[in-house]
């Protein structure tokens, strides 16, 4: 099943398709699935791919983001704060809306990322296929269609950058030892977590492990073939669940994608205009930073548009880091304790 992920990974990475390693992993492997009924994969699969997912949000990070955190603790929480209502409130839309158990409807709405909240919703009992198709919209307007639309909504108003562009990471000679310990320590914390049981727990524990490391030696490194092995284990992993039903009920994925969509952009405007208001953000820069898109991702659209902010690409790591670690331990209890009352 793995080479069957890795070559449709391949092919819609090469049509340039946002994420195109793990939807084309999810792609073929599900075809295969639906049409012959055999696809299957180990459950280390998912705690490999959950591990090294961790590992390479921890690698992304770099001193100026520790730093930047005490920085813009204020505006971090307004923007926290503001997708977690908007996360709870488009998942009971969508569940309301549609066949769609609760878990799995709040999972579909969570703010980030692509390659790993399909994964915790695996690991959660939810629906995996629904959160990634879901995801997968939310990830694709993030990157293809607000930053636009905010460039032409902003388009009058006076621009004043709140900081200097992230600087480029300094050079420094990669050990040979660097790769494998950050590997052992994303899963060994993983493995850890997994067994504590934990929401999600071998993410955010292999996560954690791997900032423990950096902070420590200073040194963590994975390179981007491990990444893209990680998407594509995922993908093939939620392809095997895939069956004929599963196909079908994608039908009922247009409203909940629509709810998605008009939740998320009304949001980064009314945030953004909160986070001008209240802090000083110049707007376009405030728009952004309420965008759920990916933080690398925001870095390289951004400048495209003329915003060079550190604090935009700060509030996405924050606001990643944040919704990875904490969201899904909120969402199980608000599903759990909803679901005792009905």
């Amino acid at each position: 099943m793995f080479l069957v992920g890795l070559g449709g990974g391949l092919l819609f990475r090469r049509l340039k398709i946002p994420g195109g390693m793990m939807v084309g992993s999810i792609v073929l492997v599900s075809a295969l699935s639906i049409f012959t009924g055999g696809a299957v994969m180990p459950h280390a699969a998912k705690t490999a791919a959950q591990s090294l997912a961790g590992a390479f949000i921890a690698c992304g990070m770099d001193w100026s983001d520790f730093r930047g955190f005490s920085r813009l603790f204020r505006p971090a929480a307004v923007l926290l704060g503001s997708v977690l209502l908007l996360n709870l409130l488009l998942g009971f839309l969508i569940w309301l809306c549609g066949p769609m158990d609760l878990l799995t409807a709040l999972l579909c709405a969570v703010p980030g990322g692509m390659s790993d909240t399909p994964v915790i919703a695996a690991d959660l009992g939810a629906d995996a296929p629904k959160v990634a198709v879901l995801q997968f919209v939310r990830m694709s307007s993030g990157i293809g269609l607000f930053p636009g639309l905010i460039a032409a909504m902003t388009r009058g108003e006076p621009e004043e950058e709140t900081g200097a562009p992230p600087p480029a990471p300094p050079d420094r000679t990669v050990s040979p030892a660097d790769v494998p310990a950050t590997v052992a320590a994303a899963f060994l914390c993983g493995f850890l977590g997994g067994r504590l049981g934990v929401p999600a727990g071998t993410l955010i524990f292999s996560m954690f492990g791997v900032i423990g490391l950096k902070i420590a030696t200073g040194r963590s490194c994975l390179p981007l073939w491990l990444k893209r092995l990680a998407q594509v284990l995922s993908g093939a992993y939620i392809g095997c669940g895939i069956t004929r039903a599963d196909l079908l009920e994608l039908r009922y994925l247009l409203l909940p994608a629509a709810i998605i969509l008009t939740g998320y952009f009304a949001n980064s405007v009314l945030t953004g205009r909160l986070l001008r208001r209240l802090f000083g953000f110049p707007l376009k820069t405030a728009m952004l930073a309420a965008t759920p898109a990916g933080a690398s991702d925001m870095a390289l659209i951004s400048a495209d548009i003329g915003v060079n902010s550190r604090e935009l690409v700060e509030l996405q790591v924050i606001r990643l880091v944040v919704v990875v670690s904490l969201f899904p331990q909120i969402i199980v209890w608000v599903a759990s304790a909803f679901g005792s009352m009905v």
